[in-house]
């Protein structure tokens, strides 16, 4: 406790501003026990960068964390990036402080001499991956905290290609702000090197948007009737934008969820996985008989897609699904057009459903798995340049098409599942027929997730515990299933619990443990990069011989699922 208050005693200095010091001080008067958990740690970059509650402390959101982010940012690129002039692009969505907080770092940027080109509103976070390499940018920055609840405020960094940054830019850029002090942030704006840019980088997205989204010319756009809801995010400014460039008249937006609000007033969670957050837009589809559904969440890179079941209910697909049967249309298309060639590959990600593997090969394409994260998706195109990056996703909700954007990107992919929806329909199908033929190609796959939430300093060790006695007490059978495997992504180990065999894992490490039985269910674990959570996702599977069956196979999936659960005492 005496380190924690020394450390924040130091928030008292002339280095903070009043307002600040205001803050700390009441909480060391009232012996607040939230000041252990503002000053435990620093706020570090996970799977989806910086990401916290917004207040005054080290392991908060505010203007000194974000802006020694910045200075060491900027302190790497000066060290490694060999240019006169550094350039940077700043976007920014809809919560609170956004707007404030991407003007403090554009001071930062500006004061160490770097060329800043600022959004001069809320734009989507696919739209920032997009402007780094349409203006020639050597970094990009979004302030944005996704889905997360609205106390919440958050930092990404891309790198010069576009993605997230991955190793070993990410650790160089983690050691320069980790050896500073909050007194050598230059706040001193040079407000010459600021550059207000929009509508001449919104069009030129857009454009691109639709030329990588409209993938069929024989689509009936006219005939498919849409419901669409922003989720009072960023999102508005585009995504309406895009559906009205390729063709699409039908468009119906939720008014309720039109305006943008940190507050997110009319949902729970601005989380576009959770059905309740969609209810509206469902509601609204259902009493205009609309054949799809689409939800955003605050920055626009995932999207929930619900379509019309084979009884014409209201569905909420799961991001698994979404990205299989929109893959199987990217790949249907590109072999239509005779490019497939043995140089193309998908994109997915270790938790994600191993069915999009069997369907790239189908066509003779392969996947590339990667660790958890879109930045290991935009990785993939880093590292193979000589090959074609044909479309990638991953469980949460989000999908990448092709690689003019190196992050999920809601926009381009909504578009593609309205053309996937709209092709469907005018064949007398639909987008969950669509699903439900690919099952009974291979195998009904049934995926699901649960988070438990574990806050603040003791949530942290109870997270390791947890996947520490996983580590050491290793479960030998799922629902009566022997365990074939135990994937160890943090000791790079995958051990055969039959053969006592071990294969080396040729990833990056992560704290993330997969069990694999010899029926080919999986569970995996692993803490959220972004959130006080530790995530289980399980995976079951079983032929499905006709169209008809689904539901009775869907029940017994369920089922099983619901019993592994209980057996690991989840529940």
């Amino acid at each position: 406790m005496s380190k924690i208050l020394d450390k924040a005693k130091q928030w008292l200095t002339a280095t903070f501003d009043t307002e600040t010091q205001q803050e700390i001080q009441q909480l060391i008067e009232t012996n607040s026990s939230d000041l252990d958990d503002r000053f435990y740690k620093d706020m570090e970059f996970g799977t989806g960068g910086m990401r916290g509650i917004m207040g005054a402390g080290t392991n908060r959101i505010n203007k000194y964390t974000l802006g020694r982010a910045t200075q060491g940012l900027s302190n790497y690129l000066i060290e490694n990036v060999k240019k006169e002039q550094l350039k940077v692009v700043i976007a920014y969505d809809c919560r609170h402080n956004s707007k404030k907080f991407a003007k403090t770092v554009a001071d930062v940027f500006s004061a160490n001499n770097i060329k800043v080109f600022l959004f001069e509103d809320l734009r989507a976070t696919p739209e920032l991956s997009f402007a780094v390499k349409h203006l020639g940018c050597d970094a990009g920055i979004v302030l944005t905290a996704s889905h997360n609840p609205p106390e919440y405020n958050g930092y990404k960094v891309y790198w010069a290609d576009g993605g997230q940054i991955v190793p070993p830019h990410d650790s160089g850029i983690i050691g320069n702000v980790n050896t500073l002090e909050f007194s050598e942030i230059k706040f001193n704006a040079n407000e010459d090197l600021i550059e207000i840019i929009g509508k001449d980088v919104d069009d030129a997205f857009i454009e691109a948007s639709v030329k990588n989204g409209k993938i069929s010319n024989q689509v009936d756009r006219k005939n498919l009737k849409i419901v669409f809801t922003s989720l009072h995010g960023t999102s508005i400014v585009s995504v309406p934008d895009a559906l009205a460039k390729a063709g699409y008249t039908d468009v119906h937006i939720v008014e309720e969820q039109r305006e943008p609000n940190g507050d997110f007033p009319t949902v729970k969670s601005p989380n576009p996985e959770e059905p309740e957050a969609l209810k509206m837009a469902t509601d609204l589809a259902n009493k205009i008989d609309a054949d799809i559904v689409i939800g955003t969440d605050p920055d626009c890179d995932r999207l929930g897609v619900a379509v019309r079941d084979l009884d014409g209910n209201m569905k909420l697909m799961n991001g698994n699904q979404t990205m299989v049967v929109m893959t199987e249309f990217l790949l249907k298309k590109w072999k239509e057009e005779g490019k497939i060639n043995g140089n193309q590959f998908v994109g997915s990600t270790i938790v994600s459903t191993e069915l999009v593997n069997q369907v790239a090969a189908s066509y003779g394409v392969e996947t590339n798995v990667a660790l958890t994260g879109f930045k290991w998706i935009a990785k993939m195109i880093r590292d193979n340049p000589s090959k074609d990056f044909i479309g990638g996703g991953e469980e949460s909700f989000g999908y990448m098409v092709g690689d003019f954007v190196r992050d999920k990107d809601a926009v381009t992919a909504t578009l593609l599942a309205c053309e996937v929806a709209a092709l469907a329909k005018q064949n007398g199908s639909s987008f969950y027929e669509e699903l439900l033929n690919i099952y009974v190609r291979n195998n009904f796959y049934k995926e699901h997730l649960i988070s438990i939430t574990k806050k603040g300093m003791d949530g942290a060790a109870e997270i390791q515990q947890m996947l520490s006695d996983m580590r050491s007490n290793p479960v030998l059978e799922i629902d009566g299933e022997k365990v074939a495997t135990l994937s160890d992504y943090d000791s790079s180990i995958q051990k055969n619990l039959i053969t006592v065999k071990e294969t080396a894992i040729d990833l990056p490490k992560s704290n993330v443990l997969i069990y694999q039985t010899e029926n080919g269910t999986r569970v995996a674990a692993r803490p959220s990069g972004t959130e006080p959570k530790i995530k289980f996702y399980f995976s079951v599977n079983a032929p499905l011989d006709k169209i008809e069956n689904a539901e009775k196979v869907e029940a017994e999936l369920d089922a099983k699922i619901q019993r592994i659960i209980k057996e690991m005492k989840l529940n």
